[in-house]
């Protein structure tokens, strides 16, 4: 830490943002002694830092087991920046449009920080279903969605970003930056996904009006035994949805 970021400390803001970072990585809650533990603190020290979570309604306990919950006001804050108001709200029909097509699932990602953030997911109509959670965060370079963004960073944004990225830091830029370039000159990704077996994603970028990729689409393609439309004329339509959702944000095609 430098002696200007010393300067500025907030040990009590500090504490809050330890407490909601905790609980965004906890599927069944945490008890006030299990956070404590987390944050090598002791119980005394976040008491009252729960007490005005709770207050400003952004963590909640279940009187029944005693544990704290992250409640959605942080999503809902999240979702009131402009970029992500107006992908989502435009971006909603478009997918339903691509999954009756497809009979896919869709979902959509925007960079945050060292993840991908899912803000969008429509599932396909049919009975057997690939979904993935509104709100969910993944390591975006194991993630088709997020290196997809990533390929359209410029070199010196994305040394920066792999600088600052714990994961990225043994790998060479120049492989990083080959594989990016097979992205661009595609305009999308086809790769197994790194996290689910058997699932081909299909992704592909969103652009804003710079011509920056601020989002992607994927389609988590499954195969199936009865007829369906090929990966091809899936990866055809998820194209053209991009570019529509671009079109509607008042993005640039690069």
């Amino acid at each position: 830490m430098t002696n200007e970021t010393e300067k500025y400390k907030a040990p009590a803001l500090d504490k809050g943002l330890d407490i909601l970072e905790a609980l965004s990585f906890a599927d069944f809650g945490l008890t006030q002694a299990e956070l404590a533990r987390q944050m090598n603190r002791s119980v005394g020290e976040i008491f009252r830092m729960l007490m005005v979570l709770r207050k400003r309604n952004l963590i909640q306990l279940d009187e029944l087991s005693d544990r704290y919950f992250l409640t959605t006001k942080l999503f809902e804050l999240a979702h009131r920046t402009p970029i992500i108001k107006r992908l989502t709200v435009s971006a909603t029909p478009i997918m339903q449009q691509l999954t009756k097509y497809t009979q896919q699932s869709v979902h959509m990602a925007v960079e945050s920080g060292e993840h991908a953030l899912i803000v969008g997911q429509v599932d396909n109509p049919g009975d057997n279903v690939f979904s993935i959670k509104i709100g969910s965060r993944m390591d975006i370079w194991r993630t088709s969605s997020g290196r997809v963004i990533l390929a359209f960073l410029s070199d010196l944004e994305l040394q920066n970003f792999i600088d600052e990225t714990a994961s990225l830091r043994d790998r060479d830029f120049a492989n990083i930056k080959a594989d990016f370039l097979k992205i661009v000159d595609l305009g999308y990704e086809i790769e197994p996904s790194y996290i689910v077996k058997g699932i081909t994603n299909i992704s592909a970028p969103i652009f804003d009006h710079e011509g920056r990729a601020v989002a992607a689409m994927t389609i988590p393609f499954i195969e199936r035994y009865d007829e369906q439309l090929s990966m091809d004329d899936c990866t055809q339509a998820l194209m053209k949805a991009t570019r529509k959702l671009s079109q509607h944000i008042g993005g640039l095609q690069n």
